[in-house]
């Protein structure tokens, strides 16, 4: 019997949720503090609402989803987003009085973490431009 190509089909990352107590101070965080836009706030289901913010320009959205018993806000979110200035993203967040770590760590590459209103870890890291 011949080996079949067991590989996907799957060309990028399209979306990835966060979890939200409140998705309207999500939006007004994301949008106003990070620079994102909105890409989608649409009415699903019942009284369910679906949220994407993303980077503008970037292939990638977050989804800002409901957080609910089994799904809860104030997770360690493993998102790392790319700035061509770790030191520069840091202090407008702290001017913007976003909760930022006091430091940017210089190693392995220029990086901090900062929370969301919810208590969502997220982590700026600094690449070359090109990298």
């Amino acid at each position: 019997m011949p080996e079949t190509d067991m590989r996907t089909h799957i060309t990028q990352v399209g979306t990835v949720g966060i979890p939200v107590a409140d998705q309207d101070r999500a939006i007004e965080f994301y949008t106003a503090k990070l620079g994102f836009e909105t890409t989608i706030d649409a009415p699903y289901g019942e009284g369910e609402r679906w949220v994407e913010v993303a980077p503008p320009g970037a292939a990638t959205t977050i989804a800002l989803v409901r957080a609910r018993a089994d799904y809860p806000a104030g997770i360690d979110t493993g998102l790392r987003f790319t700035t061509g200035d770790a030191a520069a993203d840091h202090s407008a967040l702290q001017a913007a009085s976003v909760d930022v770590d006091a430091e940017v760590i210089p190693y392995p590459v220029p990086m901090f973490v900062f929370r969301d209103p919810d208590g969502n870890r997220l982590i700026i890291v600094e690449r070359p431009p090109g990298s």
